[in-house]
């Protein structure tokens, strides 16, 4: 049977939103000569989003850059919008596929989407390839003497140190393979943020580059929410604008061993989610689902509000709702207070700050709400128990974090205190010691 065809391999962008250091395209580039890249914007997880969306306007406009990179190198960017597995089913109708390459996602509705891919891949004698890119180590590439999978950080960093060499952070040379790429008579437009549902706006994102002075100064400074001293690049590494090598080997360069041991942490996460698909909805040590968790909508608004009464907690929640970031150390602490001074479950924070945050990433936003509830990984978890007045002395003892985001602190209209702290404190450890009985 004669077929009029054309014969493509196929890359599949998702977390990965760059042509330079993009392993799965690199390999699909050095195997093949006729490669055609597409990017889906998934309706199972547009239809949960609001209608207004940084992350969708952020995405878009990546996806913009993206397409009109591969429109100067003579080829284009498929722009679908619907169900991944259907869309690959007509694309693979409409094209002769020998292969689709991709980058590995480790969340598991991801990995159940991919699984309905490859199945039909296999199904049609298609190869699906996937590669590692987004994290330095995946999976079990770093684990225990015993080969099982890490889950407590300080021996996991370790070894990730131990094991980290020029090998693992060599950028992949894309531009020396775009003759691979396949040509196009005619472009395709970019499918708008209107047919996609969602309004467009005015908002400055984060550049995708960090300061060697933040790198240099990260271990002293990172602490202090009042001072610009973090790299606001986690919502380049979630959607892959930046290649997590290079931030790496600039680690390296500056000799910033604090913000490379961030980047640790991201694979320690993402490898606990991989390893232990659990955690994604229920703790990651089950006895402490047993603990009497509170339920107070009430009380769990005035936390989402900034309405609590302690000034950093307050202060955290409002600089979320009004940016979609927050500082590191103000995540603890808010955290801290949901799960220990009210005493609500991890997820609903969790599920709070998936809803609001910029960088929102499952492994790392759930891995975090854990260690903070004292329900995840870590050596000695329950006990610890962040004091928001404590935290607000030692790392904004100015004010000036707070009289930026709470100006009525310090006067007769900012609310008192909704839980005393010491009250809070012993509920807490009461309640844990009892699950673990």
């Amino acid at each position: 049977m004669v077929t009029t065809k054309q014969k493509l391999t196929l890359f599949w962008f998702r977390r990965d939103l760059r042509f330079d250091d993009n392993a799965g395209l690199y390999h699909a580039l050095c195997n093949h000569q006729a490669v055609l890249a597409f990017f889906i914007f998934d309706d199972n997880i547009l239809k949960h989003l609001p209608k207004k969306d940084a992350r969708v306007l952020f995405i878009h406009q990546s996806i913009a850059d993206l397409k009109e990179k591969f429109q100067e190198m003579g080829s284009d960017l498929l722009v679908k919008h619907g169900n991944p597995l259907e869309i690959i089913k007509q694309l693979t109708e409409e094209f002769l596929v020998d292969a689709i390459y991709t980058n590995t996602d480790y969340e598991p509705e991801a990995i159940k989407r991919d699984d309905k891919v490859k199945k039909h891949c296999e199904e049609k004698l298609i190869q699906f390839l996937s590669y590692k890119d987004q994290v330095i180590f995946e999976k079990k590439e770093i684990v225990t003497d015993l080969q099982k999978p890490y889950t407590v950080y300080t021996p996991y960093k370790k070894k990730w140190l131990a094991a980290l060499s020029p090998f693992y952070l060599k950028p992949h040379p894309n531009k020396e393979y775009k003759k691979n790429l396949h040509q196009v008579k005619k472009t395709t437009a970019l499918v708008s943020l209107g047919e996609l549902g969602f309004e467009s706006f005015e908002f400055d994102f984060p550049k995708p580059e960090v300061s060697t002075k933040i790198l240099k100064e990260y271990g002293e400074k990172r602490d202090f929410p009042a001072m610009n001293a973090t790299s606001h690049l986690g919502l380049h590494l979630r959607f892959g604008t930046v290649s997590v090598r290079e931030l790496a080997r600039e680690a390296k360069a500056q000799n910033s061993d604090v913000w490379l041991s961030e980047l640790v942490w991201r694979d320690f996460f993402m490898q606990i989610v991989w390893n232990f698909p659990h955690v994604e909805k229920s703790s990651f040590r089950p006895q402490f689902d047993t603990v009497a968790w509170r339920k107070d909508k009430a009380e769990f608004k005035k936390w989402t509000l900034g309405q609590t009464g302690y000034p950093m907690v307050d202060a955290g929640m409002r600089e979320l709702n009004a940016t979609g970031f927050m500082h590191n150390r103000v995540r603890m602490v808010t955290a801290s207070f949901l799960t220990k001074h009210l005493l609500m479950y991890w997820y609903e924070g969790e599920r709070y700050f998936a809803e609001k945050l910029l960088d929102y990433d499952l492994a790392a936003n759930n891995g975090n709400w854990q260690w903070s509830a004292g329900t995840g990984c870590d050596a000695a978890p329950y006990f610890r128990i962040f004091n928001p007045t404590s935290q607000l002395e030692r790392f904004d003892k100015d004010l000036k974090y707070i009289k930026k985001w709470v100006p009525e602190y310090g006067t007769d209209q900012y609310v008192k205190p909704m839980v005393e702290h010491t009250f809070a404190r012993e509920r807490a450890l009461t309640e844990f010691k009892r699950a673990l009985k």
